[in-house]
């Protein structure tokens, strides 16, 4: 008479899980492009610190236009390169007095008019990875910082 098999011992075979649910269908939205972010407007006045700035005059609307206000504004920088004065923008700007950055701006235009507190500043502009500098005062109207 055969005897019977003894129970296996350790953890019995598991069976495999069953496939998850699937919640119900939802629609789904369109795939759509964020829409891109909004032109940032030249010739807008904007304020770093306590400096009000206005960049621009590629085009010479936009050189009218600085004209036409440069009288509101106590200083003045231009941004050029090369031997013939080529208008330059995207100039990262830092303006120092007393040792301490009062200001910092990306400059969208080769002149920026500025209205700063009377006194000095040094300006440093930095182009491609090349920092000029330059000292400019209130009243003093014009700077050109050449590449």
């Amino acid at each position: 008479m055969a005897s019977p098999a003894p129970a296996p011992t350790g953890t019995p075979p598991t069976a495999p899980a069953p496939p998850p649910m699937a919640a119900p269908a939802q629609p789904r939205p369109p795939l759509t492009t964020p829409p891109p972010p909004p032109p940032r407007e030249a010739m807008v006045q904007r304020t770093a610190g306590s400096v009000a700035y206005i960049c621009g005059g590629v085009a010479e609307d936009e050189q009218v236009a600085l004209q036409s206000q440069a009288r509101k504004y106590n200083m003045s920088l231009l941004f050029t390169q090369g031997a013939r004065g080529e208008y330059l923008s995207d100039v990262d700007v830092k303006l120092m007095r007393g040792g301490k950055e009062v200001a910092s701006f990306i400059a969208d235009g080769p002149r920026c008019l500025l209205k700063a507190p009377s006194g000095t500043y040094n300006v440093r502009a930095t182009y491609q990875g090349r920092t000029k500098t330059a000292t400019v005062s209130t009243g003093g109207k014009n700077a050109q910082m050449r590449w």
